[in-house]
């Protein structure tokens, strides 16, 4: 089964993980989804320590959002401190890559605000 997205073609053949490549598209989607409301809220609401993360998250599992947390520290987004304290004490701040960033996050979420509002008064559910 193929899949076209823009110039991209998808296909939904098995591979090396049993999982199909359009599977493997969706997985990555959901991960860049995380990371994205990691950032904005890291950023926008000042909100840098993993337990805050969390809590403002709500559905993310505490491995996923440690996951996502170490993906953008190696990306280059973040950085991590670690204050060597008991209880551990951890905190994460944006790195110039980071703030360079954060422009397009402004962007879409004054898009979303937008568009959004306007797609729920058409659905009917405001």
């Amino acid at each position: 089964m193929r899949y076209n997205v823009g110039k991209e073609v998808l296909s939904y053949e098995k591979n090396g993980t049993g999982r199909g490549a359009l599977q493997d598209h969706v997985h990555a989607a959901k991960n860049s989804w995380w990371q994205l409301e990691i950032l904005y809220y890291i950023v926008f609401h000042d909100i840098r320590r993993f337990g805050a993360l969390r809590r403002q998250l709500g559905e993310i599992t505490e491995s996923s959002l440690t996951k996502q947390l170490r993906e953008l520290e190696a990306d280059g987004f973040l950085i991590r401190h670690d204050f060597h304290e008991v209880p551990p004490r951890v905190e994460y701040t944006l790195t110039e890559l980071g703030r360079s960033f954060m422009d397009v996050i402004a962007y879409m979420k004054e898009w979303g605000d937008h568009n959004l509002k306007d797609a729920e008064c058409h659905l009917g559910t405001s």
